[in-house]
């Protein structure tokens, strides 16, 4: 295959979203393609598809909870149909999203999913209102729900050093063609572990990283973050050495399937590891380590961020690494990690001898 002809990881992904997103425009009314068209310069295709769930769900609610849409089509609906909507419809949609059936399936949102529609549905409105479309916007009237805080799930230290030597060492409990299965993928699971928790990469991340993508020379790899933008994070010792088992070891004897062969990791079927596989391995060793802590690969992403901010008490660094726009959404997540600084503050200060 031509290196011209090939197609990285997230280039195939960027393509399939364009096309579902078309595939669920083709259900929407012609006035709303005109918002895809119009945020598409300044969003990710994963957010505008994100957009047009939410949306559509309204559009579902309108016709399916509002006397005067019940005999219509999505496609159907106009911008004057949004421009006769009042706030009592918007508070109608919100409690309707706690609990609702559609086509026989039950769907429920918890505060933080009836907040992510809300703030799509207002995006949505804004657009038009502010290209003087619409007069009325209820979307604005209406409070966005609370949200809560949520305690930030983690491993501690010592569950990190339980689980990596149960991914090396779990062979030793098995026999047959478990034990054969797990001798076939241990380098490969020691290497994805590791990088998980000496880098705090997104398990997207992970699975886009080709085997060029490894630079042991300068001790880093290059990613794609959300959005597109081309990065590189630099590992430690350890990630270099489980890397190096894997890629010289057990990847070498891999065939892959014709048009995989760049790929850094592999399923089984000799094909680039999908999100999915990874995030079933992770649930798979964590579940042995903890009942308590349900642990996906962003829990794995989380720790590395507890451990490098408790490292360096530096926001702006774990912040950078992790790949956050914004430092404050770092921050809120790890608020509880310096309100512990500034209790120890209170009494590193003595006013008496």
């Amino acid at each position: 295959m031509g290196a011209s002809n090939y197609q990285t990881y997230h280039q195939t992904e960027n393509a399939k979203n364009i096309n579902k997103l078309r595939d669920l425009l083709k259900e929407f009314p012609p006035f709303a393609k005109d918002f895809f068209r119009g945020i598409e310069p300044t969003s990710s295709i994963n957010t505008r598809i994100g957009y047009a769930y939410d949306i559509r769900t309204f559009f579902r609610f309108l016709l399916a909870a509002n006397p005067s849409f019940q005999s219509e089509k999505i496609s159907s609906l106009a911008l004057g149909d949004l421009d006769s909507l009042e706030a009592v419809d918007i508070e109608e949609y919100l409690e309707y999203l706690k609990l609702y059936t559609y086509e026989g399936k039950t769907y429920s949102n918890d505060e933080r999913g009836i907040h992510r529609k809300l703030a799509s549905l207002r995006k949505f409105y804004l657009y038009y209102q502010k290209r003087e479309l619409l007069k009325n916007n209820p979307t604005t009237i209406v409070d966005m729900p609370k949200l809560h805080d949520r305690e930030i799930i983690r491993l501690d230290a010592e569950e990190v050093s339980e689980l990596l030597n149960l991914v090396e060492h779990a062979g030793e409990q098995l026999t047959g063609r478990k034990k054969s299965f797990y001798e076939k993928n241990k380098l490969r699971n020691i290497a994805i572990f590791t990088l998980f928790l000496g880098t705090g990469i997104r398990v997207s991340e992970c699975v886009g990283l080709d085997v060029e993508d490894v630079d042991f020379r300068e001790n880093r790899i290059r990613i794609i973050r959300k959005g597109g933008k081309e990065e590189y994070v630099y590992f430690g010792e350890e990630v270099r050495a489980a890397l190096k088992n894997y890629i010289e070891i057990s990847r070498e004897n891999i065939q892959p399937v014709k048009g995989h062969e760049h790929a850094l990791f592999y399923s089984i079927q000799r094909r680039r590891i999908s999100v999915q596989a990874i995030e079933n391995l992770v649930s798979e060793y964590a579940s042995q380590i903890t009942n308590f802590k349900h642990i996906t690969p962003h829990k794995l992403r989380s720790t590395y961020g507890t451990s490098l901010y408790r490292e360096t008490s530096d926001i702006y660094l774990v912040a950078e690494v992790l790949g956050h726009n914004d430092v404050n959404t770092t921050r809120k997540h790890y608020a509880a990690l310096e309100d512990d600084k500034k209790r120890s503050a209170a009494s590193a200060v003595t006013l008496r001898k």
